[in-house]
């Protein structure tokens, strides 16, 4: 259905954008006006969210632009992400603002310039239009604006990074800039290849862009170009999305960035990539089956699920610790994705949502520790209990939520996603993942009893952070909690609706494991989505 609603998502953070950089010439009402438009615009896009997305329940899709921009129940799903961590992200984005004006950081291994109402300006500014970017390339039915949009996220999201001016911001927003931007040209050289194939066969140019007319004539597209450019799909799009071996930008990035812009980026831009990596892995099985895709998942997954893993072992820095998890968390997804099958698929989405909303959670934590510390070094934050217990408990929570620990939300998913790979006969891979996920559970507990046991240093001031700076940790820990024990039934519908999207026109079973077990049924006796569902929510 044709949805004006889908327009104003995507017009609304972009205005907000381009107002927030003219509204300079108001004085001493310039912060507040700043805050009013940021609230109202990240509250509007939240709106507007849950309207497409309910679009998209009621008609199975919502249309706008003659076809170029379309949300199924897969984007609806990846939309509610931007919506909603969008939000919380922003609200906490005032408080983290309203304290950077005040302080600037010189301490120990951070060098922080702190803000001006310059910089005020050009952060919320930018803050919208990385919004924008990242709504843009989730409701795009385009593929070459879809290239754009994750393009232009590159382009926003480094300017973030690079806020406060400082030497360590500067070369980690370079580092960033170089690496995904090559990175991304592979997945152009991807997407062009997809689209010169698609052109041959439609012979509409307008029309071999969009990509539900690729996907009617997949069937009849080149096996060997669509293999080469998958191949440059995954690995210029997994760049952004910090698959290993090309997510050398992450730690850098993630360590300098203004909290609310780390949040942004691991527990969203992330997703909006593999998005895309998805769009294209659906063409891919409609064309030449299902193990193609499915190999190169498992083998991507396995790898940055490892290597993570040991990274995350020797970090002193939080951030770094945190942003070496978004490669673990990202191998579990593809993971899920390689094992196949409705129930992989629905393993590998769910754990997609509840990453993003632990790992949201987790950055928002670390900046209220940096506003207290000055630093982010274990060597530094200590006795947090005793400085903030709210948020020293929060933090403990917070860890054993994204460890996967009942009866957080992440639990649900991992378990999907070893009872996905058990039933397809990968039991050993399965052991394998369990014991790299204990030795990450090894290095987050590490961290989080370091930060909050011990005794402070005595120039840290009992107390906590402000009311919206401990809102948005307060509704995730609460959605985390929620998600564990009950799915409601909206999500319910989307996740359903996101997996028949992935899996539709597919007639390849799902990759057949060692034992020559070739669906999800083996030994679970009948595992399917519906079972899961009456299961986890109750009906």
């Amino acid at each position: 259905m044709e949805s004006p609603h889908l327009i104003w998502l995507l017009f609304v953070p972009l205005i907000a954008s381009v107002l927030s950089l003219i509204v300079h010439w108001f004085g001493d009402f310039t912060r507040p006006i700043l805050e009013f438009l940021h609230l109202a615009s990240v509250t509007a896009t939240l709106v507007l969210t849950f309207i497409v997305a309910g679009q998209v329940l009621d008609a199975g899709e919502a249309l706008a632009f003659s076809d170029w921009l379309r949300v199924d129940s897969l984007g609806a799903l990846f939309v509610v992400i931007v919506g909603v961590m969008g939000f919380l992200s922003g609200i906490y984005s005032i408080g983290f603002t309203r304290h950077e004006l005040a302080v600037g950081y010189t301490n120990h291994d951070i060098a922080i310039g702190g803000l001006d109402m310059g910089r005020l300006r050009v952060f919320y500014s930018l803050f919208h239009f990385f919004l924008f970017t990242m709504l843009l390339a989730v409701t795009s039915n385009n593929i070459i604006i879809m290239w754009v949009a994750i393009e232009a996220t590159t382009l926003s999201s480094a300017f973030l990074v690079g806020l406060y001016g400082t030497r360590p911001a500067l070369e980690a927003a370079w580092k960033y800039v170089v690496i995904c931007t090559v990175g991304v040209a592979f997945g152009l050289y991807g997407t062009i290849l997809v689209y010169s194939d698609a052109v041959n066969l439609i012979q509409e140019t307008s029309k071999a862009s969009l990509w539900t007319e690729i996907v009617k004539n997949a069937s009849t597209l080149d096996p060997t170009l669509l293999k080469l450019a998958f191949v440059f799909i995954l690995i210029g799009f997994g760049t952004k999305a910090g698959i290993v071996p090309m997510h050398s930008w992450l730690p850098d990035t993630y360590s300098e960035a203004p909290s609310p812009v780390s949040a942004l980026l691991s527990g969203v831009l992330v997703n909006c990539t593999l998005f895309v990596i998805i769009r294209f892995s659906i063409i891919v099985n409609l064309a030449l089956g299902t193990s193609f895709a499915q190999i190169l998942f498992l083998v991507f997954g396995v790898i940055s699920l490892a290597a993570a893993v040991f990274f995350m072992m020797g970090q002193k820095d939080i951030n770094r610790l945190l942003a070496y998890s978004s490669p673990e968390n990202i191998g579990l997804i593809l993971i899920a994705l390689g094992l196949g099958g409705p129930i992989g698929i629905l393993a590998g989405l769910l754990q997609l949502v509840n990453h993003s909303i632990v790992k949201t959670m987790m950055f928002f934590l670390s900046g209220n520790i940096l506003m207290k510390y000055r630093s982010r070094s274990l060597d530094v934050v200590k006795g947090l209990m005793q400085a903030a217990p709210l948020t020293s408990f929060f933090l403990l929570a917070g860890v054993f939520a994204l460890v996967g620990a009942p009866p957080f939300n992440i639990f649900f998913s991992k378990f999907l996603i070893v009872s996905a790979g058990i039933a397809t006969g990968y039991w050993w891979l399965m052991i394998v993942c369990m014991l790299l996920l204990m030795l990450a559970f090894t290095a987050l507990f590490r961290m989080g009893s370091s930060v909050t046991l011990g005794q402070k240093p005595v120039e840290i001031q009992n107390g906590e952070s402000g009311f919206t700076t401990l809102a948005p940790i307060a509704i995730l820990m609460v959605l985390a909690l929620v998600l564990g024990l009950f799915m409601p039934a909206q999500l319910t519908d989307l996740l359903n609706g996101a997996v028949e999207v992935v899996n539709a026109g597919v007639t390849a079973t799902p990759l057949a494991g060692p034992n020559g077990s070739a669906s999800v049924a083996g030994p679970l006796g009948g595992l399917s989505v519906e079972s899961f569902f009456s299961f986890f929510s109750g009906h």
